[in-house]
């Protein structure tokens, strides 16, 4: 039986905290029911940096969903990956004199001047998912506890390599460094194994840098270098088909307790990872509640705090 540990109380609260942050900076109220009778309907500019995965997708949906529940009229920019079109794009917004903005950045440094630009313009502005660099800037920030949530999947998988009586080769995806998030699952997954030298030796570390061709060559590579892995955690779920495809190349695609499985991980709890745990494959993901973020976000699935962490997240494993 697949257990899912996602709290319907914690999706309501992650969307009213995004939309929180930003209706404080508004100095308006936090409602729900949309503006009180005679009041302006305020603007949200949404600009995310990427609709690769399902996460992002499903984020700009929920956004969508949580502005129109408020009566809040909403502009969406997707900067596909270029950090230049999305300054210009929060320019854009700053020019319309929206009420408030969230952005999701290519990564924490580019985000600086976007932040400094709109608290020049005296215009709330959060960051959902990825917070910025230390910097004067002044933002909300609404992320997952990444080294938490990482730490906890991470130590679920090594309880379930302690129960075979054998010591695993693991291998670890890592995402682009130049994402905060990734930095943080990397640590979890570090601080998890070295807790646990009896059970883990890590011999493969790939960078990803979120690319499916980058992380599937290395996985292959990593395989060819160490036939005998047999735990993998990745930062993403979105890299798991290049997992897949490469474990089925090399015949070790095995449902769990089949003789051979290689125990998997992950994070996101997207639809990949929710249908590969049905089918029996997939051991363990950590979960970002992506109804919870938004409305914190606008108005941030192990358990998290963090300075403008709030406990959004949990674990779904398969049992």
């Amino acid at each position: 039986m697949k257990q899912n540990l996602l709290s319907l109380v914690a999706r309501s609260a992650l969307f009213t905290a995004v939309f929180t942050a930003l209706l404080t900076g508004c100095g308006k109220p936090d409602t729900s029911s949309g503006p009180a009778s005679g009041e302006k309907q305020l603007t949200i500019g949404v600009s995310f940096e990427t609709l690769q995965t399902e996460f992002w997708v499903a984020s700009l949906d929920a956004f969508n969903a949580e502005c129109a529940k408020r009566n809040m009229k909403m502009i969406q920019a997707i900067a596909d990956g270029d950090a230049n079109r999305q300054i210009e794009q929060v320019k854009n917004f700053i020019t319309r004199k929206v009420d408030g903005i969230v952005l999701v950045p290519k990564d924490a440094k580019a985000c600086i001047p976007i932040i400094k630009a709109a608290n020049a313009a005296n215009i709330p502005i959060a960051l959902f998912n990825r917070p910025p660099d230390k910097s004067d800037a002044r933002s909300v920030a609404v992320v997952a506890d990444n080294f938490a949530l990482t730490r906890e999947t991470v130590t679920y998988m090594i309880g379930e390599a302690r129960k075979t009586g054998a010591k695993h080769k693991a291998m670890v995806l890592i995402g682009d460094l130049g994402d905060i998030n990734a930095i943080g699952r990397r640590d979890g997954f570090d601080a998890a194994v070295k807790a646990a030298p009896d059970v883990i030796e890590v011999v493969a570390r790939v960078p990803t840098e979120w690319n499916q061709e980058k992380a599937q060559a290395g996985v292959v590579n990593a395989l060819q270098a160490n036939p005998d892995i047999s735990f993998i955690f990745t930062s993403s779920d979105f890299l798991f088909p290049s997992i897949v495809s490469a474990l089925k190349s090399a015949g070790k695609y095995k449902k769990v307790g089949e003789p051979g499985h290689v125990i998997l991980g992950g994070f996101d709890g997207d639809a990949t990872a929710w249908q590969m745990l049905n089918d029996g494959y997939l051991d363990a993901t950590g979960v970002q509640d992506v109804y919870f973020k938004p409305s914190r976000t606008s108005a941030p699935e192990s358990r998290s705090k963090t300075p403008s962490k709030t406990p959004v997240s949990s674990s779904t494993k398969g049992t």
